[in-house]
């Protein structure tokens, strides 16, 4: 299994981006998808997940901005962020089926 994140970049304050999450050798149709991140100096952590049924989860910190989804045609889970803060600056990895995609920088900043 491969993940490939992308969509990452620099927006300012208030500002929304759409994070890509795309899978070769697995299908995220029939398992659980989940979004990270790890900010500079700080330990990875929790922001979103998709089960397969559709149910998802988020963390408190970005409840009511971000949103996760799945689209099983493109194989691709994607996190739609808004109302972005300068404390949501991270990298973000997304993670399913045992493997990690490589992250992308998420920088948010005036």
């Amino acid at each position: 299994v491969q993940l490939q994140a992308s969509g990452g970049g620099l927006v300012q304050p208030g500002g929304s981006l759409r994070l890509s999450c795309a899978a070769s050798g697995g299908f995220f149709s029939t398992n659980v998808a989940r979004w990270y991140r790890q900010a500079p100096g700080k330990q990875r952590e929790f922001v979103a997940l998709i089960t397969s049924g559709g149910t998802r989860n988020y963390a408190d910190s970005v409840k009511g901005r971000f949103t996760i989804s799945r689209d099983t045609v493109k194989n691709t889970v994607y996190l739609q962020m808004n109302s972005l803060k300068p404390e949501d600056t991270a990298v973000y990895y997304c993670y399913s089926m045992d493997t990690w995609g490589q992250g992308t920088l998420v920088t948010v900043s005036s």
